[in-house]
């Protein structure tokens, strides 16, 4: 017995399991709206149709660009014609473009390798943060329970913006919540969190409340970048985090994290251990890891 059995992943999760570190690392974005029900698996279970399932997997895979579903929140009749979101989450290099298709088909003649460069012109630029809330109650029941009613509120102040998505990884932390084309992911948010996040991604910012990390990085590396956020102020891309070493002879590892003005710390960090409990409802428990601060080091002054 472990203590967690019975209760949900995301309670379990909540006791002692910290956030920061936790994003899934994703550069690269292609989002499809699929109304309607999903199934478990987003290209597995073929709800985009056997004829383009297998290749879109293959080159998905191949350019390491993350299919994502995509719906709006409540109960919508489908017109026939679907938005595309591709978006790039590379630090210091994001963009997001938006266009729509009339036939699944036409995501084949997607070249998803422009994916990991400059904004390719395919589609309209999208210049609001956009907002995907994992609701994927195939894969784990807390998504739908805690994603949806904070998908469907959200909509109500950004109803241009706010898409139900597929899994995005650690259901465990529903409610979650990635902003693209910034990568920046929430977790165990409730309303009023979720709102200031948007709120300041608006503006460049970074609210702190809730955020597991940048999917661009490392998990090191978002730890370590958060790390600082919550010593500075410093505006969406004004910090860069680097690992330094990462050595099997060694517990710790860490990071150099720069400020545009030339400031650096060196943060230290190391794994570890926390006793096992499920990452999926139902599931199996495990035992959960994470990486937490040892040391953070300013390099220079100011």
């Amino acid at each position: 017995m472990t203590g967690f059995e019975g209760m949900l992943c995301s309670a379990a999760a909540a006791v002692d399991v910290p956030l920061p570190g936790t994003a899934t690392r994703v550069t690269g974005w292609l989002c499809v709206e699929q109304p309607g029900a999903w199934g478990r698996d987003v290209i597995g279970d073929e709800v985009l149709g056997q004829e383009i399932t297998a290749e879109l997997a293959a080159r998905t895979s191949a350019a390491k660009v993350r299919p994502t579903l995509i719906r709006r929140p409540g109960r919508n009749e489908f017109t026939g014609v679907r938005t595309v979101l591709i978006a790039s989450s590379r630090p210091q290099d994001i963009w997001c473009e938006r266009f729509e298709i009339t036939d699944l088909k036409q995501l084949l003649d997607l070249d998803l390798n422009l994916l990991n460069g400059a904004p390719p012109g395919i589609g309209a630029p999208v210049r609001d943060p956009l907002i995907l809330v994992c609701a994927h109650g195939k894969r784990d029941q807390c998504c739908a329970l805690f994603g949806r009613p904070i998908a469907a509120n959200l909509a109500a102040d950004y109803p241009d913006r706010v898409w139900e998505c597929s899994h995005t990884g650690g259901h465990r932390f529903a409610p979650a919540m990635v902003l693209l084309p910034s990568g920046l992911t929430y977790g165990r948010v409730d309303t009023a969190a979720a709102i200031a996040a948007v709120e300041a991604a608006g503006r460049g910012a970074v609210s702190l409340d809730g955020l597991r990390g940048r999917s661009g990085h490392h998990p090191v590396e978002q730890v370590a970048e958060i790390a600082v956020r919550e010593q500075v102020s410093a505006r969406l891309d004004d910090l860069t985090a680097h690992i330094e070493n990462d050595s099997a002879t060694t517990d710790s590892v860490w990071s150099v994290v720069t400020h545009r003005d030339g400031r650096r710390w060196r943060v230290t960090t190391r794994t570890v251990e926390f006793p096992p409990r499920q990452a999926s409802c139902g599931a199996a428990p495990k035992p959960v890891t994470a990486v937490v601060v040892d040391q953070i080091q300013p390099l220079t002054t100011g």
